[in-house]
């Protein structure tokens, strides 16, 4: 899957984050290259485990993710940004958004 792609299939999706929220993992997955988990490692894993866990994997996803999302108005973004300012410019930009 091409970032294009992956952005055009999600943007404006409409599901809620439970609704979609395999099928957004597995297009993340290939968006990056990754394989994709098995229903049995599905079974013993949740979303919580695999955050707490934080695999070199998923942190380097979120990393380019959030350079991703820099790039649309962060002329001062740094890789290595501390997650409390990202989320703090992320929560500013959808306050800004919602005021539209």
């Amino acid at each position: 899957m091409t970032p294009e792609a992956f952005i055009e299939k999600w943007q404006d999706s409409g599901l809620g984050e439970r609704q979609a929220s395999q099928s957004h993992f597995n297009d993340l997955c290939a968006l990056l290259g990754e394989r994709k988990p098995t229903d049995a490692n599905l079974k013993k894993h949740s979303l919580s485990n695999l955050y707490n866990a934080l695999p070199a994997w998923l942190d380097n996803i979120h990393k380019q993710l959030d350079t991703a999302v820099a790039a649309y108005s962060w002329d001062d973004y740094t890789p290595g940004m501390p997650d409390e300012e990202i989320l703090a410019r992320l929560f500013k930009l959808n306050q800004e958004r919602e005021d539209v």
